[in-house]
């Protein structure tokens, strides 16, 4: 059984190195997503390549060197059926939870559009059965939500509308970059519950990119550490948080505050160092 997505020794450039503006974006990056539903979390600082790798699973940016292929087969030479089927399949959740919506409309269209267009409902009113069904799924209530404009909404109930919409489309990974991070504090714990609750009731995998360190740990089957570019350290939550063996993952388990001062994440202050 092929994979659901993997990214194989990706590299993206930017600039020349004649004209003295280039950048190395991402260096020959290696990813695999299972085809079985699981949660996969990038963490790392500003600037070490995690947009840019998720830019390529959605199809949005092609790597300069290297591939990424859905179920076996490299994004660049999927037909017309197969890359629609591609864009269904893998649905993204942006870091704004407002600069998505048109504000001119309703967030009813932001849901319908897309069931129309890839044909998933024959009629309006077989689409509005399946949004309700898919709000409810996140915990939104459809009679608070549907008929609203965007700024009639919070953030957290905006970001959650963007998950019921991968979810209507029978997505089977959602790419979530920052998802939270636009959010207030105490809605950031509800967003991810419903992230995390796709994976265990509708078995839809996740990419989840973020800075902290904390939730990746709290909710992901593995983490992924990228620094400049390049993947430093990959593992199991555990391995990865207990027992780093990068210097840089290291200091970025050190520079998490424990809930309790007393306690520290297991990690003597001695393997802090490089």
């Amino acid at each position: 059984m092929s994979h659901l997505l993997e990214v194989r020794a990706a590299t993206v450039e930017y600039g020349t190195v004649s004209a003295g503006n280039h950048k190395l974006a991402v260096n020959r990056v290696s990813m695999v997503l299972p085809g079985t539903a699981s949660i996969t979390a990038i963490v790392g600082e500003s600037g070490s390549g995690k947009t840019t790798v998720t830019r390529m699973m959605l199809g949005l940016l092609t790597p300069t060197d290297g591939a990424v292929l859905y179920k076996g087969k490299d994004l660049k030479g999927l037909d017309r059926r197969g890359f629609t089927r591609f864009r269904s399949e893998v649905q993204a959740v942006f870091q704004d939870p407002f600069s998505v919506y048109n504000p001119f409309y309703k967030v009813d269209r932001v849901l319908m559009l897309p069931l129309l267009r890839f044909g998933l409902c024959a009629t309006q009113e077989e689409a509005y059965q399946r949004i309700r069904e898919c709000l409810e799924a996140v915990g939104l209530r459809p009679g608070d939500t549907l008929g609203r404009y965007p700024h009639q909404l919070s953030g957290g109930q905006r970001q959650r509308l963007m998950i019921a919409r991968a979810l209507s489309l029978k997505a089977r990974l959602i790419v979530a970059d920052e998802p939270v991070s636009m959010v207030d504090a105490s809605l950031r714990a509800t967003i991810l519950e419903s992230l995390y609750r796709l994976k265990i009731e509708q078995d839809v995998s996740l990419l989840y990119v973020t800075h902290d360190l904390t939730t990746a740990y709290q909710i992901a089957d593995r983490i992924v550490v990228m620094l400049n570019g390049e993947i430093v350290e990959e593992g199991e939550p555990e391995s990865v948080i207990h027992n780093p063996k990068h210097a840089y993952t290291r200091t970025l388990v050190a520079a998490v505050p424990p809930p309790d001062p007393g306690t520290n994440w297991g990690l003597e202050t001695d393997a802090i160092a490089p």
